[in-house]
């Protein structure tokens, strides 16, 4: 039983420190996308393939969530990379919607203090732990949110406004939420507690 149990234990070990795993592979791919995504709306103006892109860059978010779940590739450096490809991604597609839509300059201010913040308070979770935790429901909703906002935003042209607003607002409320609840897990683990996701 013992020398079982240290099986799974030295198994589960190896896979959390894997490196070329397909999940990682695609968290690069999506980095790798990051320029392309920039060129084909600030240089190409070419909207379209700016938005498929970005598409692509989600649907491989979706499937290396789901590969690494179900086909048992965690790994610590995917749940690292996962998060900084989703991020990046994020904050160059608001940078390139703000040359057309002021107001994308709020969820852009709030990603940069909330993704600080998160950073120096999860490299002490890491430091005090020694664990790397994934995401939560909310950094999930606002994630989904984001793409579904900015999505929008690249291929209806012409949207109204009022709309822009309203969608606008909504990705920084939940965006402020997931700040909020990720912030309380964060100093709950650094001061001795599990980091208890919410």
């Amino acid at each position: 039983m013992k020398s079982s149990s240290n099986e799974r234990s030295k198994d589960t070990q190896s896979s959390q420190n894997k490196i070329l795993t397909i999940p990682n592979i695609l968290s690069f791919f999506r980095l790798c996308l990051i320029p392309v995504i920039m060129w084909l709306y600030c240089v190409e103006e070419n909207y379209l393939w700016a938005g498929i892109t970005l598409i692509l860059s989600g649907i491989t978010d979706t499937v290396d969530g789901f590969v690494a779940r179900h086909f048992h590739m965690t790994s610590d450096l995917g749940k690292m990379l996962d998060p900084v490809a989703d991020k990046l991604t994020q904050a160059a597609m608001l940078f390139c919607l703000l040359t057309r839509f002021p107001l994308m300059i709020l969820p852009l201010a709030l990603m940069v203090v909330k993704e600080t913040f998160m950073g120096i308070t999860g490299l002490l979770v890491i430091h005090k732990t020694g664990k790397v935790f994934g995401a939560d429901w909310h950094g999930k909703v606002t994630t989904w949110l984001l793409y579904a906002m900015m999505i929008l935003h690249v291929f209806w042209y012409n949207i109204p406004m009022g709309v822009s607003r309203v969608l606008i607002g909504v990705c920084v409320v939940m965006m402020l939420v997931s700040l909020v609840l990720y912030g309380r897990s964060n100093l709950r683990a650094i001061k001795g507690g599990k980091g208890d996701s919410f």
